[in-house]
């Protein structure tokens, strides 16, 4: 028997000291919420959720982005839609112009709705999206993320101009339909506009097609990557809490332990008492 050195003790503080460091580390995540509190705990795993959380926050910019480029979208069609109820009117009122019983006045009272509608199809060519032009602009471009390389993955819309209507108003009489020779020319020029819309507006249905399943992809992404992230950087509560009850047998039968240690040299006295 020793008084010098209690060996059982300090063994038992040893160990009571790493049962009270896992406690508190169990302490932390679950407070917390993370799996790693510290860059010591998990070093790759903190990169790697590092690099998916700035890929995360790169996929909402790109679905931010995709979204506005549809409401950009949205409102040319919306415009298209009012520029073909326009024609389908100017064409209605160039077809009433070639009656042969209309006054000079009816076709006057014609040509005027005929001329201000025109006027409105030309004008929408000069319509802004937050300044920047939704028939003049050429295509726009949608980042979409990253590629394997590093590098930005672009998708280049369809250009939407109304150019070939717009010549086709220009063709129409600048006397309006006052008369029936001049209704019947604006006829033509007018089912050329038509048929100019309807390539436009394709064009924009298109758009708005592959928007929608590039919104709709970028968002299946961020969600699995946000998965993956939160296996590598989330605590499991379930796990961790049973972990944590454990340290905590651990800690109180260590400081038990460590108190009965410290007892045992107390027996050496006995023995010159």
């Amino acid at each position: 028997m020793i008084i010098n050195t209690n060996s059982g003790s300090a063994s038992a503080a040893r160990l009571l000291g790493n049962a009270t460091d896992a406690l508190q580390k169990s302490l932390q995540r679950l407070s917390s919420g993370k799996k790693n509190t510290l860059l010591s705990d998990d070093i790759a795993g903190v990169v790697v959720g590092d690099k998916f959380d700035a890929e995360i926050k790169r996929l909402s910019a790109s679905s931010a982005n995709v979204a506005n480029l549809q409401s950009y979208t949205q409102t040319q069609s919306g415009y298209l839609d009012q520029i073909s109820d326009a024609l389908n009117r100017m064409s209605e009122l160039a077809m009433l112009a070639t009656d042969a019983t209309k006054t000079t006045d009816d076709r006057q009272a014609y040509s005027d709705e005929f001329t201000s509608l025109r006027s409105f199809v030309i004008d929408v060519g000069n319509k802004q999206f937050n300044g920047i032009s939704l028939f003049g602009a050429g295509s726009q471009a949608a980042y979409l993320g990253l590629n394997s390389s590093g590098a930005a993955v672009k998708w280049d819309s369809t250009a939407v101009v109304t150019t070939a209507i717009n010549t086709g108003m220009s063709l129409a009489v600048d006397d309006g339909i006052t008369s029936a020779a001049a209704a019947a020319n604006a006829l033509d020029d007018i089912q050329a506009a038509i048929t100019a819309l309807a390539s436009t507006m394709s064009s924009v249905g298109s758009n708005l097609s592959r928007l929608e399943f590039e919104r709709s992809a970028l968002a299946v992404l961020k969600d699995n990557i946000g998965a993956a992230r939160s296996r590598i950087v989330d605590v499991d509560v379930a796990e961790e809490s049973a972990n944590f009850a454990k340290q905590q047998i651990l800690v109180q039968s260590g400081t038990a332990m460590l108190a009965q240690a410290n007892i045992l040299p107390q027996s050496a006295l006995r023995l010159i008492s």
